[in-house]
């Protein structure tokens, strides 16, 4: 009754501004507000180092003083689904900001080197200050952007430029070690590989070569190599990665590869990880459950939420940079869409109303609205929260059991609250020539279907893969906030990895993949290498970073276990080595725990509304 109440609610508030708007169109032409917008384009700008990078500003064509929204990013200036891609920025200006979308260096138009992250720092610093220098601002910068240019707004927040007075950082990271590079000490082949070769690449062909007919052939040869990604993936060794030595570019990919996660120093440079007491500064946060940087954006919210500076938060249920209804094999309903959030505004929309209370001290209610919101998959509604994680959450032990089933749909093992007792340990045969395909989840890589809710069913039929899943659910239950598998393992092997993927499994036999993640054995304590495995149990901590899923009755809560998730991360040879300079792999026997002395579990956040 509860739920039809707000439904009839939300549906009048829907429908009266739905009427709002026809009534506006129907009182004629005299009633549409006539916007002209002054567009400059490659304007410079020059960094301390007396590198110059161009950016284009788009402003209100009027007299007067506007605060400025600036971006910065390497995807091109002049292409609009990089550099607005998700925001309406006509929309910006007709709202009173000028906004800058500037090449960071080395990139399109802007001089000097490009090498990701390195100089965003200070470059974003520096483009800070000019830009509110500009004769037409207001001397109130934001800053906007998703992805990398969502982490080029938190590196220049790092450094405290004066006059940056609020962000919008989207989908995007707090290092480029973990999230970027690596995953928990695991090479993220399918995300690093794509992003440089299809992203990157071309631009720096332009710039390196002059003659014609070699850039047209070059750009030809990165075509082709673009459209065999999938069996592009499998080289090894990657540090010999084709594409990239035969068309002499990227070396960075090469030298970032080279570094270990311990290698502190190198790493340190774009890392904001360890500095989150320095962003003194208000920030709005966006993410989704499919996101591949879901783990890190939440953190940034919760960490930057302790400096004491206004936070807020949205998570929908969409992937990197995909903000439609339909995600995968699942529709959350035209409510659940960026376009249209609740029924009540878009993602446009939520940057005018921060940027106008933080640039132009509007007394628009936002600073004093839920700071969370978050869409509850399974029931698909929109609900505010006051915190995240949230303080009501029931974190509950979820115990893997052996059952004797066959490796099926159905599983081969169970999972419930009860504490495991003797059991028989499962084993499966991990080989590295024939990995776990990933499919669904927080992906980014070049492949048919590779991203967000998508049936396991395939995936689960493999002898390598074991299925532990809940008896049917006789009441819906909630699961919101950070998941965690701790897992007692034992392998045959020098080094290797292990994966877990929680997944709501329907009535019907469907396997809708939440979330997952993977861990690696040397680097299982952070990023610095523990001594070669010899024989022993080992306890693991796999982090699934986090969701939130109603579980409906008839439905069972799957958890898999295996030892690969291909070509979204590289295979672990299993040797001691690592297939970024080495070729060699070999099988290895593992071994999973579920008894009183090694009692496996998945650790689920549990929510009662009541």
């Amino acid at each position: 009754m509860m739920m039809k109440k707000e439904c009839q609610k939300k549906y009048k508030k829907f429908h009266s501004r739905l009427m709002k708007d026809k009534n506006d169109q129907k009182a004629g032409c005299q009633l549409m507000k006539q916007t002209k917008i002054l567009v400059e384009k490659n304007v410079p700008c020059k960094m301390r180092d007396g590198v110059v990078l161009y950016a284009d500003i788009y402003r209100p064509d009027k007299e007067g003083k506007f605060p400025i929204l600036l971006t910065r990013h390497p995807y091109g200036k002049d292409l609009p689904l990089y550099s607005y891609r998700y925001l309406d920025t006509n929309r910006l200006v007709e709202n009173g900001f000028v906004v800058i979308n500037q090449d960071v260096r080395g990139r399109f138009h802007s001089e000097g080197e490009f090498y990701p992250w390195k100089y965003e720092a200070n470059d974003g610093y520096d483009t800070v200050e000019w830009a509110a220098s500009l004769p037409y601002s207001t001397g109130k910068i934001g800053m906007f952007g998703m992805s990398y240019y969502g982490y080029t707004q938190l590196l220049a927040a790092i450094k405290k430029p004066p006059h940056l007075a609020a962000i919008f950082p989207a989908m995007t990271l707090n290092e480029q070690r973990n999230d970027f590079v690596y995953h928990n000490g695991v090479f993220q082949t399918g995300g690093f590989e794509t992003w440089t070769l299809e992203s990157i690449v071309a631009d720096l062909l332009r710039r390196k070569i002059k003659d014609p007919t070699e850039k047209k052939e070059a750009i030809r040869k990165l075509a082709d190599n673009l459209n065999k990604m999938e069996e592009l993936y499998h080289f090894t060794p990657y540090n010999e990665w084709p594409p990239l030595k035969e068309l002499n570019v990227a070396d960075y990919y090469f030298d970032q590869i080279s570094h270990a996660p311990e290698d502190e120093d190198y790493w340190k440079e774009a890392n904001i990880a360890d500095k989150y007491m320095d962003l003194q500064i208000p920030a709005f946060h966006l993410s989704g459950w499919y996101d591949c940087f879901t783990g890190p954006t939440l953190m940034n919210y919760e960490e930057m939420k302790k400096t004491g500076q206004p936070q807020k938060l949205i998570v929908g249920p969409w992937g990197h940079g995909y903000f439609a209804s339909v995600q995968g094999e699942c529709s959350y309903g035209v409510h659940a869409s960026g376009d249209w959030i609740d029924l009540e505004e878009d993602i446009t929309d939520l940057h005018i109303r921060w940027f106008n209370h933080w640039l132009k001290g509007t007394d628009n209610g936002i600073e004093t609205e839920a700071p969370v919101k978050i869409f509850i998959m399974g029931i698909n509604k929109w609900r505010n929260e006051m915190e995240w994680p949230l303080k009501r959450t029931q974190y509950t032990n979820i115990y893997l059991h052996s059952s004797g089933k066959a490796n099926t749909r159905t599983g081969n093992g169970s999972l419930s609250m009860n504490f495991p007792e003797a059991e028989v340990s499962d084993t499966f045969i991990y080989d590295p020539e024939n990995p776990v395909p990933s499919k669904g989840g927080g992906t980014l890589f070049i492949g048919v279907q590779t991203a967000g809710p998508l049936d396991q069913g395939r995936i689960e039929d493999r002898e390598d893969v074991l299925v532990y899943t809940t008896e049917p659910l006789t009441e819906a239950m909630e699961v919101t906030g950070p998941i965690k598998v701790k897992l007692w393992a034992l392998t045959d092997a020098k080094d290797t990895d292990f994966t877990a993927k929680l997944v709501d499994t329907y009535p019907e036999g469907r396997a809708i993949i939440l979330t997952q993640g993977i861990t690696n054995a040397k680097y299982r304590n952070g990023n610095q290498p523990e001594k070669e495995l010899n024989g022993e149990i080992v306890e693991y901590e796999i982090d699934l970073w986090a969701t939130s899923n109603v579980f409906m009755p008839g439905h069972r809560i799957t958890l898999e276990i295996s030892s690969s998730c291909f070509p979204q991360y590289a295979p672990n040879p299993n040797t001691g080595k690592s297939l970024i300079d080495s070729k060699k792999a070999v099988k290895a026997q593992q071994v999973i725990f579920h008894n009183e002395k090694y009692p496996s579990h998945m650790i689920l956040p549990m929510i009662s509304n009541n």
